[in-house]
């Protein structure tokens, strides 16, 4: 599989646009791509002093679907673009929640356009769109929260700080899932195109390829359009626990400096280490209980395992005064969105920030590159290059189809 020519915008002076919140400072809200995962959060979470005005999507009729979700809906300004939504309102946020493909180049125009952004994780599709992304955050200096929701889940909060304060003094490893890795596209026949689909939009940066119903539906299997962003893969629940164990060590910042696999199978053992030494394993089998979400720190005072809204810990005694669990499903996402908006408000930096995405996004996109080569590599995370490696830095990043590239950030 042929992948990617590095792409790196650098960060320039920001500036802070003109807009101001509506009406008694509500928060107008706009949504970009109406999937499943747009539809789960209209229907179970609230947006505390935020109000959707107008939505948008390159299937028009799903717009429609998802205004049915709530009595407001009704009144939302419905559009077939999103180009066309953030020339025409006057919104002070959006939440992207599109295919991982177009999420960059989407948020990039969000944030020039002077708005806070909400971007579905993963972050980005390449390495070199996330700096991209993040460059773009900070010259425009807007909002930008990765939904990484368990960042702002008190449980996982609490005992990721307790890590990163020493509670488990030097901790030497952490494991997470060996999660699966996306898969190529083979060509099949053309189907007929859905009505009011604009095809060319979807497809945004990718090879306009004849039109078929299982792209489209299962689009996050397939390495041009995401990383694995199935349940178990790398870039699906593998986002949540890589980003997990980034947050624990506190490497929100950096990243590890090696990566190998433990053979040469695209479905191989992953082990990260990092310059302190520390070694993150990529090596349990998927669960059920949605562990996977998480990871296991084990240091020189224990262990401590953080799954999606509860922990143990080994001795148990290291969870004194941690906070209760809080439920999978309907309502766990409140602390996430609600410290987006309160941060539109106040400019505070968020939980997830761009910085924090685009960095566990990375350790994502390490993890398909060193399966899809085979071997050690070494990773510069503050020049973000492989060391003397050309072929592993052709995979950073990757061409982009006429009219959906990347704008130059000055």
């Amino acid at each position: 599989m042929d992948r990617r020519s590095f792409v790196q915008l650098a960060a320039a002076p920001a500036f802070v646009p003109a807009s101001a919140f509506g009406a008694n400072d509500r928060i107008d809200i706009g949504f970009i791509g109406l999937g499943g995962r747009a539809r789960w959060l209209i229907e179970h979470e609230e947006f505390p002093g935020g109000q959707i005005v107008a939505v948008a999507d390159c299937m028009l009729s799903q717009c429609y679907e998802a205004a049915k979700l709530k009595p407001s809906g009704e009144r939302w300004k419905k559009y077939p673009g999103y180009r066309q939504m953030l020339d025409k309102e006057k919104l002070d946020a959006v939440f992207v929640e599109t295919t991982t493909h177009a999420r960059a180049l989407i948020m990039i125009h969000a944030l020039e356009a002077g708005l806070d952004v909400y971007g579905e994780k993963p972050l980005t599709l390449t390495i070199g769109e996330g700096r991209a992304l993040a460059g773009a955050a900070r010259r425009y200096n807007r909002v930008l929260q990765t939904g990484t929701q368990q960042r702002s889940i008190p449980i996982n909060a609490w005992a990721s700080r307790l890590i990163r304060e020493g509670g488990l003094g030097k901790v030497h490893t952490v494991i997470a899932c060996n999660f699966e890795g996306p898969v190529g596209w083979y060509p099949k026949p053309a189907q007929k195109l859905p009505d009011g689909l604009d095809w060319d939009q979807w497809c945004n940066q990718t090879e306009l390829r004849p039109y078929h119903v299982e792209l489209r539906r299962r689009w996050a299997w397939y390495w041009d359009y995401d990383g694995g962003g199935q349940s178990w893969g790398v870039t699906g629940w593998g986002a949540h626990a890589l980003d997990q164990a980034q947050c624990g060590l506190g490497a929100d910042e950096t990243g590890p400096v090696e990566i190998w696999p433990d053979s040469e199978a695209l479905t191989a053992k992953v082990t990260m280490r990092f310059a302190n030494g520390t070694e993150l394993k990529c090596e349990g089998k998927p669960r059920p209980d949605h562990s996977d979400l998480g990871a296991i720190f084990i240091g020189e005072k224990g262990r401590i395992e953080i799954k999606r809204g509860t922990c143990v810990a080994d001795p148990p005694e290291l969870l004194a005064g941690a906070p209760p669990d809080t439920p999978e499903g309907p309502g766990e996402n409140r602390y996430h969105i609600g410290n987006f908006l309160e941060c539109v408000r106040t400019r505070a930096t968020p939980n997830a920030h761009v910085e924090a995405g685009h960095r566990a996004s990375t350790l994502c996109h390490l993890v398909n590159i060193c399966r899809d080569l085979g071997r050690k590599l070494r990773w510069d995370p503050e020049a973000e290059r492989f060391v003397g490696d050309d072929q592993a830095n052709s995979l950073v990043s990757r061409p982009r189809r006429k009219a959906y590239e990347l704008p130059r950030i000055s």
